[in-house]
């Protein structure tokens, strides 16, 4: 498959018959990856990870600034004393808590940190009447309003808070920090510029004329969900056919994975279609976003104002190998000063959201040990 294709996400794959129930895991099976196409409801307890034994999680909601409902996890180390440095996460694009954003969340309250995994709103357990359908500004918005939650618990120092993010939310956290001086410091993982992605496709490679093309068929959208009354789901990320016609699918991810998949394809589909990581609530896991969302995105590049972090810092973390690489190094290059970018030599995009062996969680919490000091 044509890398430009599979990125799209992912290049039109074919009807949309309703997701069938899945049933439950039972007993945890590890990574090993179900056969293709077949997704499942996760184990442990409804999450793709397993809560380590030092640490407590309770179920929160707090609202943001738009008064919408954001649901989150809080944890916190059941050895808890004082005040402590905290930490909001969330991430990536179509996740949901119960995956990647937790995994971190875990893992950074093991090592003595208050944190928050949220579900943007509109997504996953958040409220908004509307579901699946995203909004640069308020996911911005909803770290600010994370920020808030923390600050208000007696556990937490508030002065001592962080954001980390993952994939697609990385671009809100960056921003968010740039407006909210209560963030003291950022890390990303495999960060995305959603903003950038959606209205000049991977590496820009959209021409003038397809983003016009692009433009006009999101315009033509909002006319059949206006006569409908229904938001219909489509690539948010829109791929072209061969004749150079938009070519959008109503899947984010393919039910089965196409016979010599391009690797890329292949990495986010072992993630959210397998046992590995799928999750119910999950948009990439089971269908797509709102066929609109990219309009708000055209609308609002993101990280405009990333030289307002200073003094502050900022540490982005890439696979070697990834396709979105060039996003945090091109982010680094604007804030040199501010910005650190840690290579992960042998992990792409994907492994970075879970491979505990790959992401560099020491170099992480010193990063937030020193600059939450």
């Amino acid at each position: 498959m044509e890398r430009r294709k599979a990125l799209g996400l992912i290049a039109a794959t074919g009807a949309a018959a309703a997701f069938p129930a899945l049933p439950a895991f039972g007993a945890e099976t590890g990574r090993a990856a179900v056969p293709a196409g077949q997704g499942r409801a996760p184990g442990k307890g409804d999450y793709t990870f397993t809560l380590d034994k030092n640490v407590k999680r309770t179920s929160v909601r707090f609202r943001n600034r738009y008064g919408l409902t954001v649901a989150g996890d809080l944890y916190v180390p059941k050895n808890a004393r004082g005040k402590l440095p905290a930490l909001v996460l969330s991430g990536p694009f179509g996740a949901v808590k119960e995956q990647s954003s937790g995994l971190y969340a875990n893992e950074f309250a093991r090592r003595g940190y208050v944190t928050l995994a949220f579900d943007p709103s509109f997504t996953g357990e958040s409220g908004g009447p509307v579901r699946d359908v995203a909004s640069p500004d308020i996911y911005t918005e909803d770290f600010s309003a994370a920020v808030d939650f923390l600050g208000l618990q007696r556990i937490v120092d508030r002065e001592r808070i962080g954001a980390q993010a993952v994939c697609g939310l990385s671009g809100m956290a960056l921003t968010a920090a740039a407006a909210d001086s209560r963030i003291k410091a950022v890390a990303t993982a495999s960060m995305y510029d959603m903003s950038r992605s959606m209205s000049r496709g991977h590496e820009d490679f959209y021409s003038r004329e397809q983003r016009q093309k692009v433009v006009d068929h999101l315009s033509r959208q909002r006319w059949i969900d206006a006569e409908k009354g229904t938001s219909a789901r489509l690539s948010h990320e829109v791929p072209f056919d061969a004749d150079g016609n938009v070519a959008p699918s109503n899947r984010v991810l393919p039910k089965t994975l196409p016979a010599n998949a391009d690797p890329v394809l292949a990495s986010f589909f072992d993630y959210y279609r397998t046992e590995r990581g799928y999750h119910p609530r999950s948009i990439n896991s089971n269908t797509a976003w709102t066929a609109t969302t990219p309009m708000s995105f055209f609308a609002f590049p993101l990280m405009t104002n990333i030289d307002l972090l200073a003094p502050r810092k900022a540490l982005l973390v890439a696979g070697a190998d990834a396709h979105s690489r060039y996003y945090s190094e091109d982010v680094q290059a604007m804030a040199p000063g501010t910005v650190d970018l840690v290579i992960v030599p042998g992990a792409d995009h994907v492994d970075l959201y879970d491979r505990k062996d790959l992401i560099p969680f020491d170099r992480l919490d010193e990063f937030f040990t020193q600059n939450l000091a």
